[in-house]
């Protein structure tokens, strides 16, 4: 029997020793998936004048881009009257899926959760504090979560998801979404990545490293085709 995997999105914190704050697994996966690499201007000439552009010398690393359209249906679940759906029909699914993209406090609270406490710790600051008491707490730091994207065994990125486009296209009685498509824009992170952050670095150095058993994998099926041809032709 064979392994079908599916594709998902994790949000994780530090480490996966306690729960997953969040995680989203496409319920179909997508019949498509476009991968773009971005390659940034080479690296100018210090020898030869500003407008010179030294071809071998690299400027910044390029970076991938991968969008993918991924499709929920409620129609399973509410065949079987399951709870979730019957009262929420996808929502839960969509609505976890933009949490992903809402910045959260250093200790991993929400926006939406914390909203309360920011508004109070701005009015106080602006203000110098409520009463005679001066404003002691400043506005929390917010940061993006951090994004696992697993398409099968060989890739585990970390990402940023930079667009996603949510079209309901189905509602039941009580105008809950059954049916819809959301297209995702994802930034492979590739560089810059903190030390602290193990999980994505050793996500990154995973698929790098998958990624060149995979070359070498490619030198295996050139051998074994016949290349004596093409080495002619660069014997030059």
């Amino acid at each position: 029997m064979s392994l079908f995997m599916r594709g998902a999105l994790v949000e994780y914190k530090s480490d996966f020793l306690g729960p997953v704050p969040n995680i989203v697994i496409f319920q179909f996966n997508p019949e498509s998936l476009s991968r773009t690499i971005n390659i940034p201007s080479r690296s100018l000439s210090r020898t030869s004048g500003s407008k010179t552009r030294e071809n071998n010398q690299a400027g910044d690393m390029p970076y991938e881009r991968i969008s993918l359209t991924a499709h929920f249906s409620a129609a399973d679940l509410l065949n079987i009257a399951f709870h979730t759906a019957v009262q929420f029909g996808i929502g839960p699914q969509l609505a976890a899926l933009e949490k992903m993209v809402l910045p959260v406090d250093r200790n991993g609270t929400s926006t939406t959760a914390s909203a309360t406490n920011h508004v109070d710790a701005a009015g106080n600051a602006v203000s110098g504090g409520s009463g005679n008491r001066p404003a002691t707490q400043p506005t929390p730091r917010r940061q993006y979560p951090n994004i696992l994207f697993i398409w099968g065994a060989t890739r585990v990125l970390p990402v940023i998801i930079e667009s996603m486009t949510i079209n309901e296209q189905q509602f039941d009685a009580r105008l809950n979404p059954i049916q819809a498509e959301v297209s995702l824009g994802l930034s492979v992170i590739t560089a810059d990545l903190p030390d602290e952050d193990r999980i994505a670095k050793g996500a990154a150095e995973y698929s790098n490293k998958i990624k060149d058993i995979q070359a070498a994998a490619n030198l295996a099926n050139a051998a074994a085709q016949p290349v004596m041809d093409v080495m002619e032709i660069i014997s030059f």
